[in-house]
């Protein structure tokens, strides 16, 4: 039905926006999440502080088919979060790569809070600087790993099959407009059609969309004054 020659405008804009809302939601929902949590981590001596790290290292290789069976578990009707009925939604793909996206944006920016000198947070708690101050002179700091640890998180959320796949169900309404279907599970589709030339296709849009994240994630660090007092 969507070959190359006839591929539905309609069907396509439909599925690109679909990943890029389900994939932007995740990374936003991990960033309030995990941003906190690496701050939290790096600032603070615990124990099992080091335990802590490992299991937020680990959680970058979760398998994205046990997560969605996960997911899948606990939104079905018999889960605990049966009553909001979410499986087969684009929300349900939000959960889902959300949980998959989390590890791998702590991981990062936790590397990237912890690389800060101990030195440059004591000088600023000499000079009078609250907890708060030193915070936001350490995310300041920090901002490189940062925007790497939200595009490496994003790459992660936009390209996952088999969790979405899962709990979305890879819903097509007969107008051809997508509920559920994004780029990557559209590709899965026509790869089994044996449309390869449409696969080809909508794995280009794909990667342009990736290619196009990271150079604005690139742009954003170009145009941040660095550590050294270098302008715009």
């Amino acid at each position: 039905m969507f070959g190359l020659g006839d591929l539905n405008l309609t069907y396509l804009v439909s599925i690109t926006a679909v990943s890029l809302y389900v994939s932007t939601a995740a990374v936003a929902l991990s960033a309030a999440i995990g941003l906190p949590i690496s701050l939290l981590v790096g600032f603070r001596d615990f124990t099992g502080k080091s335990a802590v790290t490992s299991l937020i290292s680990t959680g970058m290789g979760f398998p994205s088919v046990v997560v969605g069976l996960v997911v899948l578990l606990t939104l079905s009707r018999s889960g605990p979060l049966g009553a909001f009925e979410l499986l087969f939604t684009p929300e349900a793909m939000i959960l889902s790569q959300t949980i998959l996206a989390l590890p791998v944006l702590v991981s990062v920016s936790l590397s990237a809070v912890q690389s800060v000198p101990q030195d440059l947070r004591d000088a600023a708690f000499a000079a009078g600087g609250t907890s708060t101050d030193v915070a936001l002179l350490v995310v300041r700091e920090a901002r490189y790993g940062i925007v790497t640890a939200l595009l490496a998180a994003y790459g992660r959320a936009i390209s996952e099959v088999g969790s979405v796949l899962i709990v979305g169900g890879n819903i097509v309404f007969s107008d051809s407009t997508s509920f559920t279907r994004t780029l990557t599970t559209a590709i899965t589709v026509e790869a089994r059609k044996g449309n390869i030339e449409t696969g080809i296709a909508l794995g280009a849009i794909l990667l342009a969309l990736v290619l196009g994240v990271n150079a604005l994630g690139a742009r954003f660090r170009d145009r941040t004054p660095g550590r050294n007092g270098r302008g715009r």
